[in-house]
């Protein structure tokens, strides 16, 4: 079990490393959370360097291609940090980063609270504590060279690969009567490879990956706030892309959102 002492110290670790571009292979064993409660716990070390209030959640590995990508075969929760979110239309620098990929989401803001408590969140009861919903776009990375092995409580540690984030306008159909599992998405670069999917690959719909967060930050002792956003997860088999280009995220009714990438 990691001390406080030592939860600091990894979160210290992994921040310098975000703040500087850098990366290491894992951390050192010392540093290693044993498990996920352990993992949350120097996560949320991580909030404590931002100069605002969290901003919201996003869910990692919620499709085959995202458990793929990190080698991991369940969801990630991670923090959602107000310096790393963009509006429609941003220019955003890859800088280095090593995963290079976009993903397209659908997005979740909370019109009240769901606190942590002993039973578990209804779907219904998740989906009433909701108040708009946004067409978004993740650009995920890892502070890990070795981000295929080094397993789920160290990517939990690295804020489950959070890192920029870009938030469309609010939909402004009636999602509630949308049937968000068949919902039509794609990712398309601009004169390049487009990659279609659907709300199906976000753990069979992106309304199940949110009453899967509502739960797991439940069951440790976190609170999904009124006011935060949530990234359900990838829609699509996460699109890779380099400097240069523009990225377009399309969500059928919920509208679009794109961005340029320096």
């Amino acid at each position: 079990m990691l001390n406080e002492s030592q939860r600091q110290q990894a979160a210290d670790l992994l921040w310098d490393c975000w703040a500087h571009g850098r990366r290491i292979a894992q951390l050192p064993p010392e540093l290693c959370p044993a498990d996920r409660a352990e993992a949350y716990a120097v996560q949320a070390r991580l909030e404590a360097h931002s100069f605002a209030p969290l901003s919201g959640w996003k869910i990692g590995a919620t499709g085959p291609g995202g458990q793929k990508l990190l080698n991991v075969d369940a969801p990630l929760a991670g923090r959602l940090l107000a310096e790393r979110i963009h509006r429609n239309g941003a220019v955003i620098s890859l800088g280095n980063s090593l995963m290079s990929v976009v993903e397209v989401e659908v997005a979740f803001r909370m019109r009240t609270s769901l606190p942590p408590r002993s039973a578990p969140y209804s779907q219904e009861e998740v989906l009433d504590a909701v108040g708009s919903v946004y067409p978004a776009i993740e650009l995920p990375d890892t502070r890990y060279d070795n981000f295929k092995q080094v397993g789920a409580a160290q990517l939990i540690a690295d804020n489950a690969c959070a890192d920029q984030f870009v938030l469309g306008a609010p939909a402004e159909v009636d999602w509630r009567a949308l049937d968000l599992a068949a919902l039509p998405t794609f990712g398309r670069i601009s004169g390049g490879e487009q990659r279609d999917g659907s709300g199906a690959q976000v753990l069979g719909d992106p309304r199940i990956a949110l009453t899967w967060l509502a739960n797991e930050l439940s069951r440790h002792g976190l609170t999904l706030a009124e006011g935060q956003i949530v990234a359900s997860g990838s829609t699509i088999v996460p699109l890779p892309v380099r400097a240069g280009q523009g990225v377009l995220a399309d969500l059928g009714p919920l509208g679009s959102v794109a961005i340029e990438l320096a």
